[in-house]
């Protein structure tokens, strides 16, 4: 199974998502088995590690994000991932106006696909303080728990 965490710049949302995922996968019998990306809508931080931010927030709950790198949605990852999950309902419209017809399918929210909450959204912290990045990442994190039971259950 591979899943691509999508935000928009992919140094906030998505790389805590992207390694609050990892980090529970790996902690769960899925370790080996599911492999976790991420990706934003735009391409103004490509080659960027993540907010620093960001960074110091995913440090904080264990998990090291520091080696990731920003890069931009690619024309492949809709062939390459069995999904495309995305931080809110923005990036959702501007993932799925991309996608091909026959991917679609593999496109949804996060929040609402992992079981967490229907339609819900991970703000995007980026223009308030540690509050904003404390908050996200609970939403992450509870996304990624949710993630690992579905997929153990599956």
């Amino acid at each position: 199974m591979k899943l691509l965490m999508v935000c928009l710049g992919n140094i906030c949302r998505s790389p805590l998502a992207e390694g609050a995922l990892t980090a529970r996968v790996a902690a769960s019998h899925l370790a080996g088995r599911v492999q976790v990306d991420s990706a934003g809508t735009g391409h103004w931080h490509a080659g960027q590690p993540p907010d620093p931010r960001a960074i110091a927030c995913a440090r904080g709950h264990g998990v090291d994000i520091s080696g990731q790198r920003a890069r931009q949605l690619r024309d492949s990852d809709y062939v390459e991932f069995d999904w495309l999950l995305c931080a809110d309902p923005q990036n959702l419209r501007d993932v799925l106006a991309r996608a091909p017809a026959g991917a679609r399918h593999k496109v949804a929210l996060l929040m609402d696909w992992s079981g967490v909450e229907a339609g819900g959204a991970v703000p995007d912290p980026y223009t308030g303080g540690k509050q904003e990045f404390e908050h996200a990442w609970r939403l992450v994190d509870s996304a990624a728990r949710a993630v690992v039971a579905r997929l153990c259950a599956g």
